[in-house]
Parts: structure tokens; sequence; C-alpha cells
């Protein structure tokens, strides 16, 4: 009787699939015939939305991972795809993996984001909703820059502290950021040496690429702008170049130096001339968190020698992009001019405004705001753009806060004790370094992926007191018991040397 009840339910079950699949192919029919190839293409993408949904609510890395490929990678869906707003892509999985991790993660877990990092960040975001009252501005556009401006890292930083709490995720994280960034740098050596596709065709001749074909040599910019693409892979040297001299296996040290060549060329062939300031500013950060006073030196004294010869000498002039590349030291540069006058004008119209001119007045969202005064000015610097949006006031605080966050880091670099560790930390706050001071000359800090880099790279700083903890822990404990294997091993050896004696046969 149970066997019948058995065949039953599976005949039944065979049914209902029959009739599942039948309906689903009679659907594929109709879509097809009524949106011809776009039907079934809504469909695959939904079952993929559906299944990537069910991974998600799963395990939240697995959306958190996503966002951070997503970051470094929507650039090619805009300039493939079209104009569409792949932005709120950031926003969609950001959204859906919060919902998946407050599901997934018990209460103690939560209690990582308890740190002053996220106060800041959240004081800041406060600040900036503030402004909405700023009648300079229009409300779409302060909807519009706020999102990366102050929301980006209120919503990224406490989830990645949830997400990725563990010594293993900086690993991790790691790994990933350099496979991204070396994604990047290779699509940006096929851009300049095998060709343009027909989306980065289309963005050359729009405004907003009329600046990446300069003397008729182009300004390569893989999957971002070139001045975000030049800046990112400048800190990615950095980043390689300390993970090199942090470790000790041969054959890891190679493959970092020579992924660093590469973020090396990939930087000059972008034609950014602020990378130059990521990279050198980046560089001595690495070398003054070192705390290595004989490395210290000598690298002050390369980089002296390599500053010389960009300001002093021509050597290497005949090549288009260390050409360019030397002009970032020449005062007299008519873009670096350009900037100074900016800024002049700018001075004179905000002496009179401490809370700025409200956000999105200038810069990408300008559009929205037309009649405004700034919304003519180009603020290059994202240090200006956030002195006209939020005015001195607005800059003092952001200001103070980065230095603080980065000071704090400082502290906390300099306090770990694990060497493999404070290598890893000291790549990654470097990159934070050189990215913030690059953003002086160009908008880089408020951009993906350098802003996401950031984030979570502080995001990691923070937790690595832990990690440090831990390993000490772990070092300890093998030394404890290392050292009872070895006096094991001391007591046998004593019992089998000593003689056998007052042996009896019974």
């Amino acid at each position: 009787m149970q066997e019948i009840s058995h065949y039953l339910f599976f005949r039944k079950s065979k049914f209902k699939f029959i009739i599942f699949g039948l309906l689903v192919a009679l659907f594929v029919s109709f879509a097809t015939l009524k949106a011809a190839i776009l039907g079934p293409l809504l469909l695959i993408l939904g079952c993929v939305a559906v299944i990537f949904l069910i991974f998600l609510f799963r395990n939240p890395r697995v959306g958190f991972v996503t966002l951070i490929i997503y970051c470094f990678t929507m650039g090619f869906l805009g300039l493939e795809l079209g104009s569409y707003p792949f932005g709120i892509g950031i926003e969609v999985f950001l959204l859906l993996t919060w919902i998946s991790a407050l599901l997934y993660y018990k209460k103690a877990t939560w209690a990582y984001i308890r740190t002053d990092l996220n106060l800041l960040f959240l004081l800041w975001l406060i600040y900036s909703i503030i402004l909405v009252i700023n009648p300079g501005a229009s409300p779409r556009g302060w909807l519009q820059e706020i999102r990366s401006e102050a929301l980006y890292p209120v919503l990224m930083i406490p989830l990645s502290m949830v997400i990725f709490n563990k010594k293993e995720d900086l690993d991790f994280f790691i790994k990933l950021i350099l496979g991204l960034a070396l994604l990047a740098a290779l699509n940006g050596v096929r851009q300049l040496h095998v060709g343009l596709t027909p989306g980065e065709v289309a963005f050359l001749a729009s405004p907003q690429g009329a600046t990446h074909m300069i003397w008729g040599k182009l300004r390569v910019f893989s999957f971002y702008d070139a001045g975000q693409f030049g800046a990112s892979q400048a800190v990615f040297v950095v980043i390689a170049v300390v993970l090199a001299f942090g470790t000790k296996t041969f054959w890891k040290k190679m493959l970092l130096l020579g992924i660093g060549l590469i973020f090396t060329y990939a930087m000059l062939i972008s034609g950014t001339r602020g990378a130059l300031f990521a990279l050198v500013v980046g560089a001595f950060f690495a070398l003054l968190l070192t705390k290595n006073y004989k490395i210290l030196f000598a690298g002050g004294v390369f980089m002296l020698m390599f500053l010389f010869v960009l300001k002093f000498t021509t050597i290497g002039s005949g090549n288009y992009n260390i050409h360019r590349f030397r002009t970032a030291l020449d005062p007299t540069d008519p873009s670096l001019n350009v900037r100074f006058n900016t800024q002049r004008i700018l001075k004179e119209y905000m002496s009179t405004r401490p809370f700025g001119g409200g956000l999105g007045v200038l810069g990408a969202f300008s559009k929205y705001n037309k009649d405004k005064f700034l919304s003519v000015i180009q603020p290059d610097s994202y240090w200006v753009k956030i002195w006209a949006m939020c005015g001195i006031v607005g800059l003092t605080l952001w200001f103070t806060m980065l230095m603080y966050i980065l000071g704090k880091c400082c502290r906390i670099v300099w306090l770990t004790q694990n060497e493999k560790l404070k290598f890893k930390l000291i790549a990654l706050l470097s990159a934070t370094v050189g990215i913030f001071f690059c953003s002086y000359g160009n908008e880089v800090i408020n951009v993906m992926p350098s802003s996401l880099v950031c984030y979570l790279s502080w995001a990691f700083i923070y937790l690595s007191p832990r990690f440090d903890r831990e390993l000490k822990e772990e070092e300890l404990l093998k030394a404890q018991l290392e050292l009872e294997e070895a006096e094991e091993n001391e007591r046998l050896l004593q019992r089998l040397s000593t003689p056998r004696r007052n042996l009896r046969i019974s």
C-alpha cells in the first residue's frame, strides 16, 4: 500500500512539472511573438535574479561581494548599454544585502559597528541632510549628490564590519580588489593596443569624453574616466608593492611586483597627471608607517630623485605619456592655472556663503541648477567641490573628520604587532591617503571604485586590533604546543636512555 502511495505521489509531481513546463513554454512563445528577443531575455534575467536572491538570503556575503564587483565594473555597462542610471544598482545591492544581513546575523555580530568611524559618517550624513533647506540648489540635485557624498559610507562601512569581520576576510578583500583592478588595467591596455568598442567610441564623441583625446592621443579610461582610472591604478601600485615587501614567499613577491608594473603602465597611459600625487603621497606614507628609518631614508631619497628627474630633466619626454605626467610639476601649466583661477573666483563668491551653495549645485548634477552661478564652475578638485557645496563650515567639518580617521588609523597600524597583518594594513591605509590627497586635483574619493576602497579599508583597519589579538593568541598557543611536544619528546628520550636495573626473571 505504501509503495502504491509513493508511486501516485511521484506520478502526480511529474504531472505538475509537465504542466508547469508547458506553461513556461507557452509564455516564452508568446513573449517572443510580442517582444522578439527581448521577451526571452527578460525571462532569463528574471530567473537569474531569482537564483541570485536565493543565494543572497542564504548568505549576505554573496550580495556584498557582488556589490564590490559591480562598483568596479558598472562603468562598462554604462559605456556599452547606454546612459541608463546604473548607479541605482549600488543602492539596490546595498538594500538587499542590508535586509539579508539583518535577518542572518545575530545581535552580537552587530556590536562591531559601534565605532567612532560610523558615528562620524553618520554626523556627516545628518549635516548633508540639513543642507536640503539651502535655497541655493534644487532638491533633485541634492538628492542625486547626497548618495555618493554621504549615504554610501553610512551604508557600506557598518555592513562590511558585520559581513567581513574575520582576518581571513581581509585576505579575501585584498585579493578581490587586486584582481578587479588588474582586470581594469588589462581592459585599459586593450583600449590602447587593440581598439575601442562601439560604446567606447560613442563615449569619446560625447561631451563627457571630449577631454580623453589630447593632441590626437587617447587618454585610456577603461571602465571609468581617465581621471578615476589613473588615480585608482596609482594607489594599486602602492598596494601591490607594499604587499610584495610584506611577504617572504619568493613567487608571491615576484607576482605582486609584476602586477605593480602592470598598474604603473596603466597609470601612465591614462594621462592623468593627478595620479602622480596619489602615487608619491601613498608611497611616502607607506614608508612612514613602516617606522623603519633606514627604509624611510632610502625610499625618501629615491622619491626625491624620481621627482628631480621629472622636474628638472627631459628624460623620457619623447614618450607622450611621460611628457604629460611631467606637466603635473609645471607651475605654468594652463590646466593648473585654470584651477587656481577657479579657486580665486570661488573665494570671493563663497565669502558671504558659509554654508555653501547646496549639494548638487555644481559638478555632475549641475544640470538641475542651470540658473545658479556655481553650476557653470568646473571644480575639478573634490576639496573645492565640498567647499562650494557645503561652505567653509562643511569643508572644515569634512576635512577634520577625515584627518581624524586617517590619524586614528595610523595609530592602529603603528600598534599592530603581527608583521604580516601590519603590511596589509599599511598597503590599504597608504592607498586611502593617496586617494584623499589626489582628490585635491580631481574628484576621486567621491567616485567608484576609489570611494569603496577607502570605506572598506578603514573598516578593516578599525577591526584589525581584534585580528592582531587573535593572531597573537594563535602564536602563543602554537608556541605552547611546540614546547609541550618538545618536553614530551625529552621525557621519552630520557626513558629510552635510562639503563634497566634489577631485572628479575620469575
